[in-house]
């Protein structure tokens, strides 16, 4: 199925019906998945004989045909919703926390984050505080990265080697820092598919949001169509670098409603 390499897939909270998602912002609830539609995607992928991975199987040679799998933030559902139901299907995924957030309503507590990566998931880091890392300086890009990955290992203890940037705001200074950290990868938000060749430290994810019926995902998942959404985000970047991030954030809420998440 699709393009040659491995499409790797970003999901956030996954809906479920009568509980309140960790966030009402717009920006925040159009990545929500419902419970019944992400059972639905991963039926799909395991009766195309696609294998969920995560990424460090995506960047090993045994990625196959897999898709791989991540979640963002560190949502409570997670661990109660997404990981058993991907143990169901015999499916790995990589999980990347924002240190932060746990113990805040919606989210992780510490102790759930460790139960999550004892469980036999991948546990990477998605920042501290979650800021659009373009958007800070040098000492803030160590604390969000470098000190993100301490404190996150500490929590775990275990080696946190996987990044994910908020927003999928990334930068040269971003992969560079990742690097001196000790990081093996750095995620964005560039639609796309990740090849061998590719750079480990600017990869691609394809975003699943709530809005997307079982044909888009069907799409998604095997890398057909993507040059509108590529074509989009090369539109979007563009008027980002021309406005400035602060006045391209506030024109970009204005239209879609909420923050990039």
């Amino acid at each position: 199925m699709g393009a040659p390499g491995t499409i790797c897939l970003m999901y956030h909270e996954i809906e479920l019906p009568g509980r309140e998602l960790a966030d009402s912002d717009p920006g925040y609830t159009r990545y929500a998945v419902s419970l019944a539609s992400f059972r639905e995607q991963m039926q799909f992928l395991k009766s195309a004989g696609r294998r969920g991975i995560n990424v460090t199987q995506m960047l090993s040679s045994t990625a196959g045909t897999g898709v791989a799998l991540t979640f963002d933030d560190g949502c409570e559902t997670d661990l109660i919703t997404a990981a058993p139901l991907l143990k169901d299907f015999g499916f790995q995924a990589t999980f990347y926390i924002t240190v932060g957030f746990l113990g805040k309503p919606g989210f992780m507590s510490r102790a759930q984050a460790r139960e999550l990566g004892e469980s036999g998931f991948e546990i990477g880091c998605h920042s501290l505080t979650h800021p659009y890392l373009t958007d800070v300086d040098a000492a803030g890009l160590e604390m969000e990265i470098a000190g993100a990955k301490k404190q996150l290992e500490d929590i775990l203890g275990r080696a946190v080697t996987h990044y994910s940037c908020p927003g999928g705001r990334w930068s040269g200074r971003v992969a560079e820092v990742a690097k001196r950290a000790g990081y093996e990868s750095v995620a964005t938000s560039q639609v796309g598919v990740n090849r061998p060749e590719s750079d480990r430290f600017f990869l691609s994810r394809n975003a699943v949001t709530r809005d997307v019926g079982l044909a888009d995902f069907q799409a998604l998942a095997s890398g057909t169509g993507l040059w509108s959404k590529q074509l989009r985000n090369r539109t979007l970047q563009l008027v980002q670098r021309t406005m400035g991030s602060a006045a391209y954030n506030r024109l970009r809420s204005a239209i879609l409603g909420g923050t990039e998440h």
